[in-house]
């Protein structure tokens, strides 16, 4: 495992060291990007870096220097679609903890543990706090919690059931902040946020290795992300960047589909009108949980990686979203979680207005099981008539 060589702040590039726990940029409130020095596996053999476990812990090769807290999360299936050809979905439903989270909180768990850290705090849509619970658990350290209140079931009874401290807040992830803000100094509480601190990203950037790998290293031609906070989307593109640097892929980098619901767009807003930073969306509304995010903490980063790469940011309405979910329970054997059945819907739309081709190959990332969402889908089902529910 490689040491730490230093962290980088994504926006202004002053640089710190890994010593101590960091938080943000202390010149312009910037994410930190971790940085290595990665001479030695340049031009290697890619799969001779593997280490041989099936988790994201294959790649150690380019992950922090630390004891894993880890339930043996990552290394999901890649499940090629029954009707196209050309198409992928990532399930990452197969993660402890049932979503793409715990890819980011193993990592973060673990480097707050080598640190000495005893007290951690996130505000949640719901998925985030699930899976900080587990891994504080699992490495003996206390969690505290805050998730609006109408959050799916699941998140509230896992949040309980590993002995996590959990609040729920009669408002929106953003309101949840504010509370961490607020109490984190007098209440002892290192702050876990979305790329509020440096790990998550590190541990979201495995699902970039993983893709590329379980497409024998190449790239695919897009990949879809549902994208409330974006890591995933953040993590995969510095992913790309140092497997370029190392020379395990070649060939142009997939375009990123950033997907949102309707009822918060923030980034599609953002898009649109050209700028490089979101503004709060108001009176946010969906039954996408993971998608309720008003204003995204790494937007800069999101709509960078967006533009670069030739992709688009798209919003679906909740009932595209169901629509979607009742398409590929029934035509693929998958019950999707409804912000991954906000991406499956957007492929449907890319493809009839001819932003993609059926001739492309493209991932779908499925970022939490349906299983999890049992409550939010009973409540789309009742949405409908019983006959639209049938059809």
């Amino acid at each position: 495992m490689p040491k730490i060589d230093h962290l980088e702040c994504s926006r202004c590039h002053h640089t710190e060291d890994a010593d101590s726990p960091k938080t943000l940029c202390p010149v312009c409130a910037g994410t930190f990007y971790v940085r290595y020095d990665l001479s030695r596996l340049k031009g290697t053999d890619p799969q001779s870096q593997i280490a041989p476990v099936d988790s994201m812990w294959r790649y150690a090769a380019v992950l922090p220097d630390a004891e894993p807290v880890t339930l043996q999360e990552g290394w999901t299936p890649m499940l090629r679609s029954r009707r196209y050809s050309n198409l992928w979905l990532k399930e990452e439903g197969a993660n402890p903890t049932g979503t793409f989270k715990a890819r980011g909180l193993s990592l973060a768990v673990t480097m707050a543990r080598h640190y000495g850290l005893k007290k951690l705090a996130v505000p949640s849509a719901g998925n985030a706090g699930g899976a900080l619970a587990a891994y504080a658990a699992a490495a003996g350290m206390e969690a505290h919690i805050f998730m609006p209140q109408d959050v799916p079931m699941a998140n509230q009874v896992e949040c309980l059931a590993y002995g996590a401290k959990m609040t729920l807040i009669d408002g929106l992830i953003s309101d949840c902040a504010k509370i961490v803000a607020e109490r984190k100094e007098r209440e002892g509480w290192f702050d876990v946020s979305t790329l509020k601190e440096p790990y998550r990203v590190e541990g979201k950037k495995t699902m970039g290795y993983e893709l590329v790998e379980q497409l024998h290293w190449t790239y695919p031609d897009a990949v879809f992300y549902p994208t409330g906070g974006g890591v995933g989307l953040i993590g995969m593109w510095k992913a790309f960047q140092e497997m370029e640097e190392l020379g395990w892929v070649s060939g142009k980098r997939p375009k990123m589909i950033a997907v949102q619901a309707a009822g918060c767009e923030p980034m599609t807003r953002a898009y649109t009108e050209g700028k490089d930073a979101s503004e709060m969306f108001q009176n946010a509304h969906t039954l996408a949980s993971g998608l309720r995010v008003p204003k995204p903490y790494g937007d800069y980063l999101i709509l960078q990686a967006v533009r670069e790469s030739g992709g688009t940011v798209i919003s679906q309405t909740d009932d595209q979203i169901f629509r979607s979910i009742q398409d590929w329970g029934r035509n693929e054997g998958i019950l999707l979680s409804p912000e991954g059945a906000a991406a499956t819907a957007a492929y449907d739309r890319l493809i009839e207005n001819g932003f993609l081709s059926p001739n492309d190959r493209v991932v779908i990332f499925n970022t939490g099981s349906g299983n999890k969402y049992t409550d939010v889908i009973a409540t789309m089902q009742r949405g409908h008539t019983n006959a639209e529910f049938r059809a």
